[in-house]
């Protein structure tokens, strides 16, 4: 791969062709039936700065309007209404904290094929409007063009504030961790 220009090429998130999930898992004995939700994050935004000559010089930010996120199961419209409830109102209180922000502050990598890395990302994460430290592990494939990277990770959600949900009278509690997955296409700016 040869970049047109020397240095760092930016690239934005292209969130249509994108996928970034959360998901929540139920708690307790009923959680053999019990639902754990999965939920698509609809409105992105974002940039990555890649270097490919030095990748530790790349960054990443991204922002997520929080009033994005759909179910992605099938669940009736009485039980959707519910949960969305429960996740906008009561537990990410989406009018007084409307986005999810994410800005690296540091990137390691290490080469593992043809325009392959293995990426370590660090950087800051404000949800609920609190800011913690969040490190996560993504493959990354660099193009011309777009860059292709995926991974995972979890995150607490108490590390961050919101209460955790419970729904029908609190029979139906989820758990503490919640687990994200991101398969990200960037497209190249300049």
């Amino acid at each position: 791969m040869t970049f047109a220009k020397e240095g760092p090429a930016h690239f934005a998130i292209d969130v249509k062709a994108s996928l970034l999930t959360v998901q929540a898992f139920a708690a307790g004995i009923v959680a053999v039936v019990a639902h754990s939700p999965k939920f698509a994050m609809r409105d992105v935004s974002g940039d990555i700065l890649f270097d490919a000559k030095t990748v530790e010089n790349s960054s990443v930010r991204a922002s997520i309007r929080v009033s994005s996120f759909e179910i992605m199961d099938e669940v009736s419209g009485t039980d959707r209404r519910e949960i969305e409830r429960v996740m906008f109102d009561e537990v990410l209180e989406k009018s007084i904290y409307p986005m999810v922000e994410f800005r690296s502050l540091r990137v390691s990598s290490s080469k593992t094929g043809e325009n392959m890395h293995r990426v370590h990302i660090g950087g800051d994460l404000t949800l609920h409007g609190v800011t913690r430290g969040l490190g996560f592990d993504s493959q990354l494939v660099a193009g011309e063009d777009a860059l292709r990277a995926q991974g995972s990770f979890s995150l607490l959600q108490s590390d961050f504030g919101p209460k955790i949900a419970s729904v029908a009278n609190g029979t139906l509690k989820l758990k503490d961790e919640l687990k994200f997955g991101f398969f990200l296409i960037a497209r190249r700016k300049d």
